[in-house]
């Protein structure tokens, strides 16, 4: 995937001040970014995660997922060790859209698992794709990645595409009474890597927290 550098600005947020970096597939026009702090171009294998767009997760707070959860995990990581990057890829719903995720999650509603709504829609379960990865991070000066994921398809993808991934570290956050199944069918259905038990103890005991 060819991938076209546009420019380079600062991202205050809640957990520290990034710099985003914008970029565009030549081939499709889709715009993507890559968020980094502290020196990522000194040779270290940096922490990373690669993270697909989910609008109803990042940016609406839906419970149905574990992704907005994920990303502010991810952010609030990098900060604490002042060094990282995360690539923010334009692929909403596994990579089938905004509109057809809504028809999903209808179909969800109805009593589908994540994997079947997709199908049933006559696509695969995960469309995504990472091709662009690797020349984003080339950009920006990363050699290898410690990548945050519970995917190890990710990490096959990332690798299969020329990102060095030196290690995997889990993610595991944000399990709810409306995404457990869900996370269940993530786990069992497309090999995410998730101890479930220990996630619902977690969980058991930030809802006690807060109450």
């Amino acid at each position: 995937m060819s991938v076209n550098f546009i420019a380079t600005s600062r991202l205050p947020t809640p957990w520290g001040v990034f710099n985003m970096h914008g970029f565009e597939e030549l081939e499709t026009g889709k715009d993507h970014v890559a968020l980094s702090m502290g020196d990522i171009a000194n040779g270290e294998p940096v922490l990373a995660r690669v993270h697909s767009e989910c609008l109803t997760g990042d940016a609406l707070f839906s419970l149905r997922c574990d992704c907005g959860y994920q990303l502010q995990e991810a952010l609030k990581r990098i900060a604490a060790e002042g060094r990282g990057v995360l690539l923010y890829l334009r692929q909403e719903g596994r990579g089938i859209g905004l509109l057809n995720k809504v028809k999903a999650y209808a179909l969800q509603d109805a009593g589908a698992d994540t994997v079947e709504a997709n199908e049933a829609l006559g696509f695969g379960a995960d469309m995504r794709e990472y091709s662009m990865c690797q020349p984003m991070l080339a950009h920006i000066g990363v050699q290898s990645v410690r990548l945050m994921t519970n995917n190890p398809r990710k990490v096959d993808a990332l690798t299969q595409f020329g990102v060095t991934v030196v290690s995997r570290e889990p993610i595991q956050t944000g399990m709810n009474p409306h995404n457990e199944n869900y996370l269940a069918t993530k786990a069992g259905k497309l090999g995410h890597m998730m101890d479930l038990d220990a996630f619902t103890q977690a969980s058991d005991v930030e809802i006690e927290r807060t109450k």
